[in-house]
């Protein structure tokens, strides 16, 4: 008691959180290709300013019930009082190089990201602070929708992002006549949706997940309780793109390719990590994803030894052609020899350790710690694991002028 007395003397006890709601509700208007947005705060206190970053083509007609300012690609709002509201339309449709969709809206189906929908906000509030959330999405007559997050009796999605104060949805949405397969696969529970009338494999994409997913967790424990694969055909882009619990894969993407990578996979590991690259450091983030996608197949038992060591050296052909990996998109060629690196960084922390350290030990970290990675900090990480300075991480090797 007189310990207590004490604490909240000395002021080092901290105050209760104070809460107020977030209500987003998104209405989905195919023949205008757009969905009307509204962003309704209410409670005892709420954020002195948010700052809205736009994408001035796709969030169009913004308009509040109390203070705006709009320039170019910030919008800044100033509730008033107990409750405020912004509203604004958002365009859909979006295109990818080779006239690809990301994001499409149809008569039958809506595919896009919620994290698109809703733009980055930073919200202006005391640390105490702190926001509650629900997103709902009003279709046509017999859409469905789905996102990464549960849903509540009356069909409101109740967000959650744990360690945020300001809390807005993310991921994948898929919206309209769309039929589904759900599995509770090592504790997550996975939903694999489509539209209705297209070849979609959902159930083997299950079977597949139930044989890998458990090895791919065993490397990230922290796995998403709850993961979302949406799935389409075309015109739809034709690879496959990861987001906050949940991730997009063209229906004709094979669950393994004949080169013995999968892109399944490799998306699930950017799902698991949550990590990106600064402007030389994405081939980290991809060369991750691809060596943890072949390490997993070769774990579970999905592809043989032999295969394992044939996709590495026809990996380490095609990087060949990209001898620099500090580059700041990584692809093709420079995520073959990214792939390449990281396994020779894990053989070598594997046999300087004797065995009691691994990459999967510095994944771990980063999976955990999520955000930016930089060549200094992944550097560090996988050295102090390896007790040894490891030459297969030095700039000038990277940047292809000299060998380790």
């Amino acid at each position: 008691m007189a310990l207590s007395l004490l604490l909240m003397s000395t002021g080092v006890l901290a105050a209760d959180p104070e809460y107020y709601d977030i209500r987003y509700k998104a209405r989905l208007n195919p023949e205008e290709g757009t969905a009307h947005v509204s962003i309704n705060l209410e409670g005892g206190e709420l954020p002195s300013e948010l700052t809205l970053h736009i994408n001035k083509e796709r969030h169009l007609n913004i308009e509040g019930s109390d203070e705006l300012e709009v320039e170019g690609e910030k919008v800044v709002w100033r509730p008033k009082g107990r409750r405020s509201t912004l509203q604004y339309d958002f365009v859909i449709d979006e295109k990818k190089s080779r006239g690809r969709y990301d994001s499409r809206i149809t008569d039958k189906w809506a595919i896009f990201r919620s994290d698109k929908l809703i733009p980055p906000i930073s919200a202006r509030a005391p640390k105490s602070l702190q926001s509650r959330a629900t997103l709902e999405i009003e279709a046509p007559e017999k859409w469905n929708a789905l996102t990464p997050y549960v849903k509540d009796d009356s069909g409101i999605f109740q967000l959650n992002d744990p360690g945020r104060r300001f809390i807005r949805p993310k991921g994948w949405v898929i919206a309209g006549h769309i039929g589904s397969r759900q599995d509770i696969i090592d504790g997550t529970d996975v939903v694999i949706s489509a539209p209705l009338g297209e070849n979609i494999r959902r159930q083997d994409t299950l079977a597949f997940l139930s044989w890998t997913l458990p090895e791919l967790k065993k490397v990230f424990p922290e796995f998403p309780q709850k993961l979302l694969i949406v799935m389409a055909g075309d015109p739809m882009w034709r690879g496959g793109l990861s987001g906050t619990r949940s991730l997009f894969m063209h229906a004709d993407r094979p669950l393994i390719s004949g080169n013995r990578t999968s892109s399944l996979l490799h998306e699930l590991v950017h799902v698991a990590t949550g990590i990106r690259g600064d402007k030389e450091s994405d081939w980290i983030v991809e060369g991750i994803a691809e060596y943890y996608s072949l390490e997993t197949l070769r774990r579970s038992g999905g592809i043989s030894e032999r295969r394992y060591h044939e996709a590495l050296e026809d990996l380490a052909h095609w990087g060949s052609e990209s001898p620099n990996l500090l580059v700041k998109r990584s692809a093709g060629p420079v995520t073959a020899r990214a792939t390449v690196v990281l396994h020779e960084v894990d053989k070598t922390i594997q046999k300087s350790s004797d065995g009691k350290s691994s990459l999967d030990d510095v994944v771990k970290i980063l999976a955990t710690e999520r955000g930016e990675i930089t060549l200094k900090k992944f550097r560090h990480l996988a050295e102090k694991e390896a007790g040894v300075p490891l030459p297969q991480l030095e700039r000038t090797f990277l940047e292809g002028k000299k060998k380790p």
